[in-house]
């Protein structure tokens, strides 16, 4: 009876200390520092701050988002760009988006793109309404230029390909995706694009983007020291691009880990994240 209480503590121990993990997992932000480097770079651009959000999926982070904004606004970026899944179709709540990206352009200029979720919703409209009315860009399917001085850089959007399909079990259609950038990129200048897919970065490199924002693939949702994230979707096991900058050729891209979950609700050593680039000529 002795060995079974004391088995019965520990096992209520190790069940706390789980639930902390978890919870802090879930909820302490990280802000991750890319410093990207471009010579084609306008010169007025040399120092330029990005901040990149991606899959929100309704997650709070404190009252009216108060934690995630301390950490925005002490950044001070130039532009922030959000690279889908604000909402999540499952427990959709435009609201909780709409606390945060009010908050967003109090701070700079925010530039959006669709994602997944957004594209499942049934509601894409209304949350496009939304957002212009607040003052988001959105950048589904158009390209604008972002002046900084005397200069110019084109920033490209993509809708998520998803609004050609209804479920994961059908697959991806990037059919219309590769037709607008194909007619998109033939922009000139420096070509920053907002996409929601890392997995198609073949296609960002043969139409010769400089720099891509992405995320999707919530880090893997479980990362391995050494190995990376677990499982991605559209990407499946072991996924490829997860976490960080990538580059091939003269394409570099950037994979947000994201903020929220969906299906999964527990991130392991894979915490929300927030990602500042810093654009140089050097």
């Amino acid at each position: 009876m002795k060995r079974f209480k004391i088995k019965k503590r520990y096992l209520l121990l190790a069940t706390i200390i789980v639930a902390i993990f978890l919870y802090w997992q879930n909820n302490s932000l990280v802000i991750t520092r890319i410093i990207y480097k471009n010579a084609n770079l306008p010169t007025s651009f040399d120092d330029f701050t990005i901040v990149h959000i991606s899959d929100l999926h309704n997650k709070q982070f404190g009252e009216n988002q108060k934690y995630l904004m301390e950490h925005i606004e002490k950044i001070n970026p130039d532009i922030i760009v959000v690279t889908g899944d604000l909402v999540d179709r499952r427990t959709y709540n435009l609201e909780i988006a709409m606390e945060f990206v009010n908050n967003a352009l109090k701070v700079a200029p925010v530039y959006y793109v669709s994602g997944n979720h957004e594209a499942w919703s049934g509601k894409y409209d209304v949350i496009v309404k939304k957002l212009e009315e607040a003052g988001v860009v959105v950048l589904d399917d158009k390209v604008v230029q972002i002046e900084h001085g005397e200069e110019f850089i084109n920033i490209i959007g993509l809708s998520d390909p998803d609004f050609l399909t209804s479920d994961y079990l059908e697959g991806t259609n990037s059919t219309k995706l590769e037709k607008a950038l194909s007619e998109l990129s033939k922009v000139e200048g420096f070509k920053l694009l907002l996409c929601h897919r890392p997995e198609l970065m073949d296609l960002y490199v043969v139409n010769n983007i400089d720099l891509v924002f992405s995320g999707h693939a919530h880090g893997g949702q479980i990362r391995l020291p050494f190995i990376g994230g677990i499982l991605a979707p559209d990407q499946g096991f072991f996924p490829k691009y997860t976490s960080g900058s990538y580059s091939e050729k003269n394409t570099t891209m950037v994979v947000s880990r994201g903020l929220g979950n969906s299906v999964f609700p527990f991130r392991v050593f894979n915490r929300p994240e927030i990602i500042v680039v810093k654009l140089t000529r050097q």
